[in-house]
Parts: structure tokens; sequence; C-alpha cells
């Protein structure tokens, strides 16, 4: 198994038609997801490498199946197209659009709680997902991602961060360890999904045996994390959190990772962790080794 996409999702592109959706939307083809057609409006009848595009998301889910969309659309036309898909029936929608201001994120996201429960938005400005040898959906390089394997143990992955997500993935590869599914959230301040969602998704597949949490400062979604997994996560964890050395007060690179007043602070979050069982690495290499020695007694 794997958490939220596998082997039968049917992914659609929207803004396929343009050089980041073109790009990526034929990597996860090529590594070997079902991208089953693309949207852009005005032209519909077109093809890119022989995926059919469409003028919009309801007629690319009735023609297709489609059951999840990957949006690379540019920052103006991002919430319109996450709500379109949602309207269009769509359960998951990845979108890796950084830049969209952050009202029109929390906008988007009770938009999404009140009139489309059953539609679960991964990022805004997030890297997507992989579900090794199954689907890959957003700007994960697939090579870097160690197949689960039937007997296990398969290691779960949910990161804030996109590029400690990738090394995530290479420091388990380079152990032989597999993965079932990782999860890239984004850094935004407002996420469509979060680490409680994937944590209890991790919890309730038997294909995964332990979870790797990438956490940064600002906000308290870690705090709120490590309260989660004292309660409910009975699965061996480790965990990196990333700005130690962040001053207080500067943005560093996400909207999200900020230390205000006080709060949102590396060594508050990695407290919060440890106190809730999990085992946290001073560099993200440490938390790969970390999860090597927790796989090995397993």
């Amino acid at each position: 198994m794997a958490i939220f996409v596998n082997e039968n999702t049917k992914v659609i592109v929207q803004g396929l038609t343009g050089g980041q959706g073109r790009f990526h939307g034929l990597r996860n083809r090529a590594y070997g997801t079902q991208v089953v057609g693309g949207v852009t409006p005005g032209k519909s009848g077109q093809d890119v490498e022989g995926i059919p595009v469409f003028d919009s998301v309801k007629d690319a889910v009735s023609a297709t199946g489609a059951d999840a969309s990957f949006i690379a659309v540019p920052p103006k036309a991002a919430s319109a197209a996450i709500l379109e898909a949602a309207a269009a029936g769509v359960r998951f929608v990845v979108c890796i659009t950084e830049g969209i201001p952050a009202q029109d994120e929390a906008r988007v996201y009770n938009t999404l709680v009140r009139d489309y429960p059953n539609t679960r938005l991964l990022g805004p400005n997030c890297p997507g997902i992989i579900s090794p040898g199954k689907c890959n959906i957003g700007i994960t390089a697939g090579e870097i991602a160690e197949l689960p394997s039937a007997k296990g143990p398969n290691v779960g992955i949910v990161s804030r961060s996109g590029t400690l997500t990738y090394q995530a993935l290479y420091e388990l590869k380079q152990k032989g360890i597999g993965v079932s599914t990782c999860v890239g959230i984004g850094g935004d301040p407002v996420p469509g999904t979060n680490f409680i969602d994937c944590l209890r998704e991790f919890q309730a597949d038997p294909e995964t045996h332990a979870i790797i949490m990438i956490g940064e400062i600002g906000g308290s979604a870690e705090e709120e994390a490590a309260e989660f997994i004292k309660a409910n996560v009975t699965k061996p964890m480790s965990a990196y959190i990333a700005g130690v050395t962040a001053p207080a007060g500067k943005k560093m690179g996400h909207a999200g990772a900020i230390v205000s007043g006080g709060k949102g602070t590396a060594q508050g979050k990695m407290d919060a962790l440890r106190a809730a069982g999990v085992r946290v690495g001073l560099n993200p290499t440490e938390a790969g080794e970390l999860m090597a020695e927790i796989v090995k007694g397993l």
C-alpha cells in the first residue's frame, strides 16, 4: 500500500502546455504515473506528446476518469485552478506554485473545507508526492527514491522543506531503505495538508513501518504534530528541524519559516518532538542514520 496516491491514480496536469507543466508532467509520466490529460483553456484538441489537452478540468475528468490533478500554473491563476479541480470532483490536488498570497491560500483552504470536503489539497509551494514505483506527482526526481519492499520495513516521509524532502529520500536510498510514500507538504503559512494529516495516514498504512518527519522554524505545526504523535502514533520516528541558527524576525526561505515573539524556534520544536518519543537528529544525515538504526530493530 501507500498513502494518498498509488499505481491506480489517474492524473491530469493543469498547465500542461506551459514550460513547467510540460517538463514535470512528462517526467511524471516517464516515471510510470498515469498522466491521462492536461488542462489549458482554449487549447482543447491539442496534445503534449500524446497527452490530450482539454479546456476545463470538468471535461478532462469526464473524458479520462482522472482523480488527481497536478497544478503548475502562475500564482495569479493557482487559486482558481485549485477550486476548479475541486468543483470537478478531483479527490487529490497537488499545487507546486509558490508566491500565492497567504490570504488567497486561507480563502481556498476554507472554501475546500466548507464546500469540497472530499478534495485534499497538497501544497501550495510544495515538491509534491511520490509513492515509489507507483506514482509521482510534482517535481521530485523519482530516481532518488528507494522502492518499498514486500517484506519491509519501509519508511514514510513527511517534510515542510522541498530540498530536505529530496535529501531524506536520498539518505534512505543510500542505506537501501524502502519508502512507502514521501509527502512534501510545503512551507507556506496555510498548507492544504499538514503533518498531522500525513502522520494519521502513515499510522494506518500497513506498508509503512517507521516515519521520518522534517520540520523547520516558524509556526506551531511541529509542536501540534508532537502532541498528536504522543497520543496517536505507535510507529517509531526520527526527525530533523531546520533553522537552528536562524535569527529571530527574519524570514528564512519559506513564507512560514519565521521566528516571531519567541515562538516557532527550532529548539522548542525539537524539545516537543523528543518529549513525544521521536529521535531527533541535529542534521538531515543524522536523522537518516537514526532511522537506519530504527529499521535494524524492526
